[in-house]
Order: C-alpha cells, then structure tokens, then sequence
C-alpha cells in the first residue's frame, strides 16, 4: 500500500492565532470535519467532548470527560456527524478543516475488514486464505504514515480484531525509543493520549536513528523480526486473520519522488496475486518537521520511556563493576585478514561482526539495549529487554553509573551500543 501526498491543500476554516491565556473555549465542528491543534510548548492541554462523537486518529472520545494532552503534542479531533469540543489551556496553533482525506482512509478499512472476515473464515490448513491483510504504509517524511497507521489497527480493534503493529521507523519510534525496529499486537483502539501499550512490544536494537549507518544490519533485523512473527501467525489464527500493519522510513522526498515510488511499486507488484497499491492523499494537517525538531523529538521519547509522559515514572540510579557488563556494538572490524581475500581485493568492514567494546568515557550519555541474549553469539538474534542510559563512568574505581527504568539487576549482562545519545534534561 503506497501513502503519498497529492497536489492541492485541504481547504481550511476557522483558523486562529495562538491561544493567550488558560480560557475555557468550545469549538463546534460540522460532520466530516476536523479540528487540528498543537499544544503549546509549556503546559498541558485539557480537552473533552461535549456533545456528538468524535474520535483521534480512529479512537473515539469519551463524553464529557477531560483529556490532558502533554506540551508539543499534536493531534486533529475528527467527527463524522458533528460534535462539540471544550479545549481549556495554550495552544501554539488550533484550527478546524473541513476538507480531509478520511473518507478515502475509511474506505481502505473497510476493504480490510473484508479481508479479515474473509480470512477468518477461510480453512486454517490453507496459508493463503487464512492470511489477513498485511498493510505496508510507505511514503515520504512528514506524510502522515504513522498517523494512517494508528488510524486503521484502531478501527480494526474497534471492531474486534487484534492486528499487529509493526514499526520499521528507527528515526521516530513509534512503540518504543528511537533506534529500534518492533511489533506490537494491538488489542484495544490506541490511547489518543498515552499512545501504544508496551505490555507485549517485541523490540530490536539498531542503535541509530538513520538506516545508513548500517543497512545490512537494518536488513539482517527486520529479517529477523519478521521469522519470528510469522511463527508467531502460524499458531494462532486469530493473529494471522487479524494480520499486520508496518509503517516505515521516510526515504524519499518531493512529489517528483512520490509518483514514482507508487509507479514502481505497481510495476514491481503487478504479477503478484492479491497485492493491491493504493495512492491515498496527505492530509492537511501532517505538520512538516525540521532536523532540530526531529532531534528535539527523539530526545522527549526516550525521556519518556524513562520518566513517563507526565513525569509519572521513577527511574533508578544504580552502579555496576566493569567487570558485571558487556557492552557490544555490531558493525565494524574487517571481515577477512588481506591474506585470506583474492589478490587486489581490499577488506570491508563487516556490518554484522560483533565487537566486544571498552568501557570507557566514550560511554557517556550514550542509551544503551539490554539484551535477551544468553551468549554473545545470540546478540543479533535476540531482542532486547529494555534500556540504559550511561550517567557516569568512573575509571580509577571501575565503576559504570546508568539510569534503569527499575531497581535491581539487569535481566541480563550483556548490553548494545550504538550511537543513540541523549542529554538528560
């Protein structure tokens, strides 16, 4: 499924400048119609809905019950028959558009659902028509992919399904910190305020935040990551049925780039039965983002995975002996010594070696994975439990210093590095 933007702005009314002070205001949207906001860059948000349904990003609104969305976050309330929306707190824009793209959106909901119906009832002995849907919502940066992506696994659980999340977008992070590539099964329509559970998450370090720094070893996870959900869909059927949704990087930019990347898609996918790329339009409301505010971005989810998204969480200090840990980074060192290789060629490093690394300074402020693994062997194979953050390192006295979500030892001794840094603010 290909997700790229179209020519031409959504029409927009009621736009308004930033909100000055805490006033309670009330905002009535016409059916099909959407109200966009960003929250201001200090203070939380309140929001409920007073009268009509309305939903974000295909979860719908409680009635008359407030909401509190955290400073910098943006959303769009929708309706599909109109409603009335209460908004008390700053807002760094707010604004209602009453042309969007969420008929066409629905529509590919729809078809899904069929498919799943479909699925369900289709002999589990047969691989094919007990598949569901297998959704990959591709694109540039800043279409809207990991909204869409939201929208259609909370319509299906809506509807009782169980699909699988999978976020192949190392650069934002989706279920997890950036750096990582995971899946998720979404059970009930996602939290407009907490986002994606992570009771279930089965998560893979890369270490970086761009494919580039090493594209074979980004190969080798999302090959890994997939084994391990497809023997996850042959023993259960209601999986399988309920199928998956992948939202992925944002390689390509400009429109010129767009059509083609749906052209060659339809080229490369046209002989492949029951495989259909759908072009759907951006909405108005995808907001552009530049470096800084990518990076600034990064730097709030990985505090939050350590502190909550409302400061709810305690994280704990504590301090290991060098000799405790292992810290691992894959990717360097030659494959082969020269005297192995054929006359004139040169060693190239290899992306998925794995180097034993030196606890020293060079640590600091880096974020560090906990692996599953029970040998070193096992590193590139097995997920992660969770991560570390490197605050101090202490040479003379053998000492690492590193924040953990939870006190206590860590689940296993052998850690990942890469170049995930972060300046704890």
């Amino acid at each position: 499924m290909a997700y790229s933007g179209m020519a031409g702005a959504p029409g927009l009314v009621g736009m308004s400048t930033p909100a000055t002070s805490t006033t309670t205001r009330q905002v009535k949207l016409d059916k099909e119609s959407e109200l966009r906001i960003e929250v201001g860059m200090e203070i939380p948000l309140r929001l409920r809905l007073l009268t009509g349904t309305a939903e974000i990003f295909g979860t719908e609104l409680p009635p008359e019950i407030w909401l509190s969305f955290p400073p910098r976050h943006k959303f769009a309330v929708f309706t599909w028959y109109g409603a009335t929306i209460e908004m008390d707190g700053i807002t760094e824009t707010d604004y209602t558009a009453d042309e969007t793209p969420m008929v066409s959106y629905v529509n590919v909901h729809a078809v899904l659902e069929g498919r799943r119906n479909h699925a369900k009832a289709s002999s589990s002995t047969d691989p094919d028509s007990s598949q569901g849907p297998r959704v990959i919502v591709v694109g540039p940066t800043d279409s809207g992919k990991s909204t869409l992506s939201k929208m259609l696994l909370s319509w299906a659980a809506k509807q009782g399904w169980k699909p699988t999340f999978v976020d192949l977008d190392i650069g934002q992070g989706s279920i997890t910190i950036p750096g990582c590539i995971a899946a998720t099964p979404i059970e009930m329509p996602i939290d407009p305020v907490e986002g994606i559970p992570l009771e279930m998450p089965l998560v893979y370090f890369f270490g970086h935040t761009t494919p580039s720094l090493n594209v074979d070893l980004y190969k080798v996870l999302v090959k890994e990551l997939s084994q391990i959900l497809e023997r996850q869909f042959a023993g259960n059927a209601e999986s399988r049925a309920a199928g998956m949704v992948i939202n992925t990087m944002g390689w390509i930019e400009g429109v010129g780039y767009e059509e083609k990347l749906c052209s060659m898609l339809k080229d490369v996918l046209k002989n492949k039965p029951n495989v259909d790329v759908v072009k759907l339009q951006k909405s108005g409301g995808v907001v552009s983002r530049n470096t800084k505010f990518r990076q600034k971005t990064r730097s709030y989810r990985i505090r939050e995975y350590f502190y909550g998204l409302a400061n709810d969480l305690s994280p704990h200090s504590n301090i290991a002996n060098f000799s405790d840990l292992f810290v691992y980074k894959i990717g360097g060192g030659p494959q082969a010594p020269r005297s192995a290789l054929p006359i004139g060629a040169e060693p190239a490093a290899d992306p998925t070696r794995l180097v034993l690394v030196n606890i020293n300074r060079d640590l600091l402020h880096l974020v560090l994975a906990v692996s599953f693994a029970k040998e070193p062997d096992q590193i590139i194979s097995s997920n992660v439990a969770g991560f570390i953050y490197i605050t101090d390192i202490d040479i003379q006295r053998k000492k690492i210093t590193y924040l953990a979500p939870s006190a206590g030892e860590l689940p296993s001794r052998f850690l990942i590095v890469g170049s995930l840094t972060w300046l704890e603010t």
